[in-house]
């Protein structure tokens, strides 16, 4: 296969060979709660569940497994956010071949910690994924490693699209959504379906922090954003899409859709409680993208593209705390209190007889902004939903406790 040409389905039916000793497909997994919030038929297809917690694997592997001697000797170097360089560092181990991960400064502390679980020599350079590639080619030019491209590289495209060939072994889709930072996975997805499942429509979703997809198909070239990408969806966050595989993709992709890091965030929390998948940004974006458009899927066989687990354990505390007070679960709020004894016990007692449960209290008497004689409590509490937040608020109020609060 050229370096340089976009692969076809023939090249993505060898992959599927080259991998198969280490990569297992991921079987689709239904969900009759996304069929309903939906109003179609949807198939999930959990990458997160893959081996690295992430579909990279595929094209790591495709494209280690296919070095000549002479490449293997020079070892190869990558620059990711982390699960492409988890998935190389674990096919170069598993091929005995040296390799170099850079990954930004910026990157998951818990992406950080499992490439290095891999044993391959771990960069820290840069504040994002572009700043991270221009050191891992200085490196290269110094140590003549093979650069091995997250998403612009055949090899990779190709291993991404075996993803395809296991859809169509299923089932006929109408529609497939796909999360899209540099574009890899699109194409090779979009590939193996247009020879597959040519009736198909693959649709990219990108993250509003990083939107070079839309930028690209707007331009009718490979593009790049002016500005630094910032998203929750870290995996996405290419700032530009690969010159390879926007080849395919401009062949057989008409759109994408745009979700922002709030939409992302509620997918993300919406599979970990109802469907019961950790799922990092990424890997929810698709869904996302769905339920964006769900008034479009109405009534259509479509399959989500799940695409990694990877997340870092801090980001996930701040998503369900935001999921939670928007679905009205968790309401922060002040009230100020007379400073004597039984008024904190009268004001406890009444948030009890809701139902609603106190998670954490703060009672500050010394703020210069409060009377002398007064003190200013805070609280967060869980309730059962955006009814039961506001009945709480509504007590408290007709009890005559003022409240300043998220509610």
């Amino acid at each position: 296969m050229p370096d340089d040409a976009a692969p076809g389905v023939a090249e993505i039916m060898a992959a599927r060979q080259r991998i198969a000793a280490i990569v297992r497909p991921t079987p689709l997994m239904r969900s009759t709660t996304l069929d309903r919030m939906i109003g179609a038929e949807v198939h999930l297809k959990p990458e997160n569940l893959q081996k690295t917690g992430a579909f990279k694997i595929r094209g790591a592997y495709n494209r280690i497994a296919a070095l000549t001697p002479a490449e293997a000797a020079r070892g190869v170097i990558a620059a990711s956010a982390g699960n492409h360089g988890q998935a190389l560092a674990c096919a170069a181990r598993v091929a005995g071949i040296r390799a170099t991960i850079v990954m930004p400064q910026t990157a998951a502390i818990a992406k950080i910690d499992a490439t290095r679980g891999y044993g391959p020599e771990v960069v820290l350079a840069g504040a994002d994924y572009q700043e991270a590639r221009a050191a891992a080619e200085e490196i290269r030019a110094r140590t003549g490693a093979l650069f091995v491209d997250a998403y612009d590289d055949p090899f990779v495209i190709a291993g991404q699209g075996t993803i395809g060939l296991e859809i169509a072994d299923e089932l006929t889709p109408d529609v497939v959504m796909v999360p899209t930072g540099g574009g890899g996975l699109l194409a090779g997805i979009a590939t193996a379906l247009a020879a597959r499942a040519p009736n198909a429509e693959v649709i990219g979703v990108e993250a509003a922090g990083s939107p070079q997809l839309s930028a690209s198909l707007a331009a009718g070239a490979a593009t790049s954003i002016a500005c630094p990408a910032d998203t929750i969806a870290d995996g996405l966050a290419t700032g530009r899409i690969g010159r390879i595989p926007f080849a395919s993709i401009r062949a057989h992709v008409r759109r994408a859709v745009t979700v922002d890091d709030f939409e992302i965030g509620e997918a993300v929390l919406l599979m970990l409680e109802r469907l019961k998948l950790l799922t990092e940004g990424a890997g929810a974006t698709a869904l996302a993208g769905a339920l964006k458009i769900r008034d479009e899927l109405a009534g259509k066989r479509v399959v989500i593209c799940v695409s990694g687990g990877n997340i870092d354990i801090n980001l996930l505390d701040r998503i369900i705390g935001y999921g939670l007070a928007k679905a009205g679960r968790l309401t922060s709020f002040t009230i100020d209190l007379r400073d004597r004894p039984g008024e904190l016990r009268k004001l406890l007692e009444m948030i009890g007889a809701t139902g609603a449960n106190i998670r954490a209290i703060g009672h500050d008497r010394t703020r210069r902004d409060i009377p002398i004689g007064g003190a200013r409590v805070t609280l967060e509490v869980e309730t059962r939903g955006l009814g039961h937040r506001d009945e709480l608020r509504a007590r408290l109020a007709a009890a005559g406790y003022r409240l300043d609060g998220d509610g």
